[in-house]
């Protein structure tokens, strides 16, 4: 059998657009995990927060987030530490507090019958043929090949869709995240934002989930990594954090986009997600870019294959602007003198009544 579209990547960029698109299609949506009911189910480096963007794009989806995927507690400020300046806000946001495997399950779950599931495959390469490509992945050590007549990259910061298709040089900046499970005593009703220069130019992160603590930090990729890693933890317990036993550790890399480097693909490839590069420069959150950058490829679908890129990119407009204003937005953020006048001036920020401690 021959597919119309397969998609390469089953997390919420995949998920979504299998779902999104217009059910004619014969589908193909293809997972090096398992996430139904095999050994490969590993949980990406990830805080598991939705934010208001995405749950808006839940809804688009007819969906709403269950209560088998949230865990406690639900978050509903933000404390920002600005080590730089020796500065500490709060700031009013919205989020859902979830598992993110379970949400990527669910996600998974909910796709329509006529998208045929290969999880456990692995892609592996691709080629291009008048009609589209011939795709080949690797499934219990054996290689098969699948011809189709679009093939779209949901598959991450590191996509082999992208790296195979797009033949410049790639300008994707890209950052390694480290994130640490510990166990905590210590309520912590917030979500963490924490600002060190000496330890990164991007930011640093504290989750609680259900009595845990989790720790991450978005580092540049090189041997100093791990070191700055260890510096942030003990800047941590310094500061006030109480967190014990370490349960897990994870990394994964991400992508930090300008304008200039997102691709849509060609006439017979799309990317989605951070394969494409939609993902916040300011805070790297990427749930809310998948999800809407999938439901624009989606909608370029409806009246055919032929010419959807340019529909697509016509669709992908607010997308984009979004992405060029949090670009914008990150000088407040990154340059340690104006974030520290806009933490000086209390601009948004939102004083808890309840003592922290």
């Amino acid at each position: 059998m021959n597919y119309d579209i397969a998609i390469i990547g089953a997390g919420p960029a995949g998920a979504a657009l299998a779902r999104f698109i217009p059910s004619h299609y014969r589908i193909l949506l293809l997972d090096r995990r398992d996430l139904i009911d095999g050994e490969n189910q590993k949980e990406k480096c990830c805080g598991g927060l939705l934010a208001p963007d995405a749950q808006k794009m839940i809804g688009k989806m007819g969906l709403a987030v269950p209560k088998k995927v949230l865990v406690d507690p639900q978050i509903f400020l933000v404390r920002t530490i600005d080590f730089d300046n020796h500065l500490e806000s709060y700031y009013q946001r919205y989020y859902f507090n979830m598992n993110r495997l379970d949400f990527d399950k669910w996600l998974l779950s909910v796709i329509p019958e006529n998208v045929d599931l290969a999880l456990g495959c692995r892609f592996t390469s691709l080629v291009e043929s008048k009609d589209g490509y011939e795709i080949a992945f690797l499934y219990k050590n054996k290689i098969f090949t699948q011809k189709v007549r679009l093939i779209i990259g949901a598959d991450g910061a590191l996509s082999k869709v992208r790296q195979q298709v797009y033949e410049e040089n790639d300008t994707l900046k890209k950052y390694i995240a480290i994130q640490e499970w510990f166990q905590t005593d210590q309520t912590v009703p917030y979500y963490g934002a924490i600002f060190d220069s000496r330890i990164t130019d991007f930011y640093s992160w504290t989750i609680p989930k259900e009595g845990n603590l989790v720790i991450g930090s978005a580092l540049m990729p090189d041997k100093e990594a791990n070191k700055k890693f260890e510096i942030l933890k003990s800047k941590l317990r310094e500061y006030g954090f109480v967190f014990n036993n370490g349960i897990k550790r994870e990394g994964a890399y991400i992508v930090r986009p300008k304008r200039k480097d997102i691709i849509t693909g060609n006439d017979h490839a799309a990317l989605v997600g951070e394969a494409g590069g939609f993902i916040s420069p300011s805070s790297a959150e990427g749930i809310s870019f998948a999800l809407r950058s999938s439901y624009a490829l989606a909608k370029s679908l409806n009246n055919g294959l032929e010419g959807f890129q340019k529909r697509y990119r016509e669709n992908l407009k607010p997308v984009l602007n979004s992405i060029t204003f949090k670009q914008m937005k990150s000088p407040g953020m990154y340059n340690k003198t104006i974030r520290g006048m806009v933490m000086k001036s209390g601009i948004f920020s939102s004083k808890p009544l309840f003592n922290q401690d």
